[in-house]
């Protein structure tokens, strides 16, 4: 089972920049797909966004989407969230999240039940 570690949240003004990553330990990221996932407090869950193993599908939530970019590098093992023109509503904690796929198989996933493996979050406070 993959184990996922966040690193690069903390505290911005609003319309700064801002990129998490994520680093996988104990398999080989390449035959997951890999996403995000926020909650801001109070709130459900949110999905942010998914790539799939080959990097060649992703989605995006439609509240994120345009703003935030998501990419991987496989050879690092190692997923990135590039979040751009950040908002206050973008406050919440950030979870990196890996599902593995089949090789033949490039989906990607959107609901939080069709992943099988949670990193502990980092936090992300935007001010206004």
């Amino acid at each position: 089972q993959v184990h996922l570690v966040e690193f690069g949240g903390g505290s911005v003004q609003a319309g700064a920049s801002l990129s998490l990553g994520c680093v996988a330990s104990g398999d080989t990221l390449s035959k997951y797909a890999v996403g995000w996932f926020r909650q801001a407090p109070g709130e459900e869950l949110e999905f942010v966004a998914c790539v799939s193993r080959s990097g060649a599908s992703e989605h995006f939530g439609d509240s994120v989407r345009g703003r935030f970019a998501i990419s991987r590098d496989n050879a690092k093992n190692t997923v990135y969230l590039q979040m751009n023109n950040l908002e206050a509503e973008d406050t919440a904690v950030y979870y990196c999240v890996a599902r593995e796929t089949p090789n033949y198989s490039d989906s990607f996933y959107l609901t939080p039940t069709e992943f099988d493996a949670w990193g502990q979050g980092t936090q992300v406070t935007v001010s206004s």
